[in-house]
């Protein structure tokens, strides 16, 4: 079979595309024929050892498949050969089979595409996960999405809104936040033309955002969390920008408010019954129409150094995903 393989941890373009031996499911695992893997930011930085998890080379990069099962391990139950399903691996579905745990694996509804259910763990599920399971968010409470047009600020938008909030994108073009507006953002800051401490306040009358979504790290941070309100509630979900802020602890202490870790991977490992029901969730608010993922671009598998480089560059509006 075909596989992207990372031979070296010099970033994406050294990827390369090489056969290789057919997997077999071992006990309490599935083989999955794929027919779509997403992609992620982070796997520009795994490809160069750059990324908490450091899986031995070669590895293929891709956390995220959906396709059907093609054979099923010793003690594997309520799954049959020929279902759709999707599942959450860490990395390793670049390829045409995959082996994941049966634990993982979610069935997919009728009506949801392949390259949809392959797009949904990793930015829904970390949506889902830290806004209901981490800030215990609210009815009527205001969050702040930054980075709200990239695949998980979208993500949060749509979930945000659907548990109820009043959701403030924030972007560094306005288009970029007119994508955000057509997923439900009811207000929006373009934080490269101006103050967006000063811009979230505005925006709330002054009592600031309930719930920052922080996706992307650097200046913003700071000013998002100057911008928090009483007892609010600021989510780590990762750094885009390339910059691990360095935040004040006193703005912690005058707000009374939270700085929340969303580690969404090792909540997996750690509660995998809580991550099925949050997926099962996920994939039937899709299939209900009441989500609508928004899919960038889909390439072929031949194809992933150009999709990862359209990541690595910020270009992507939504989820890049590659047909196997």
């Amino acid at each position: 079979m075909k596989a992207a393989l990372c031979k070296s941890l010099d970033g994406p373009a050294a990827l390369v595309i090489e056969d290789v031996a057919s997997p077999q499911p071992g006990p309490g695992e599935v083989l999955i024929a794929v027919k779509a893997a997403a992609l992620n930011f982070f796997d520009t930085l795994i490809t160069r050892g750059k990324y908490q998890s450091k899986p031995e080379l070669p590895f293929s990069p891709s956390a995220e498949v959906a396709g059907v099962v093609k054979a099923l391990g010793a003690g594997v139950s309520g799954l049959q050969i020929g279902d759709r399903v999707a599942a959450y691996i860490g990395w390793g579905g670049a390829r045409q089979e995959v082996i994941a745990k049966a634990e993982a694996v979610i069935p997919v509804p009728d009506g949801v595409s392949d390259v949809v259910a392959a797009g949904v763990s990793v930015t829904y599920g970390t949506a889902v996960h830290g806004l209901k399971d981490r800030a215990k968010l609210k009815a009527g409470e205001t969050v702040a999405v930054l980075g709200a047009a990239g695949g998980a600020g979208l993500a949060a938008v749509e979930i945000a809104k659907l548990m109820g909030a009043r959701v403030i994108a924030v972007a560094s073009s306005e288009e970029k936040l007119a994508i955000t507006k057509e997923h439900g953002a009811d207000e929006a800051v373009n934080y490269a033309g101006g103050d967006l401490k000063e811009g979230l306040r505005a925006l709330t009358g002054g009592k600031g955002v309930d719930v920052v979504y922080d996706c992307v790290g650097g200046e913003s941070s700071e000013q998002a969390l100057r911008a928090c309100a009483w007892q609010g509630r600021f989510l780590v979900i990762g750094f885009a920008s390339g910059d691990i802020p360095k935040i004040p602890l006193n703005l912690l202490l005058v707000k009374g408010c939270d700085a929340i870790g969303v580690f969404w991977g090792e909540a997996v490992k750690r509660d995998p019954a809580g991550h099925r029901a949050n997926m099962r969730q996920v994939l039937e608010w899709v299939a209900a129409g009441k989500l609508s993922p928004r899919i960038h671009g889909t390439f072929a598998l031949d194809d992933i150094r150009d999709a990862l480089a359209v990541i690595e560059k910020r270009e992507a509006v939504g989820k890049v995903v590659l047909t196997v």
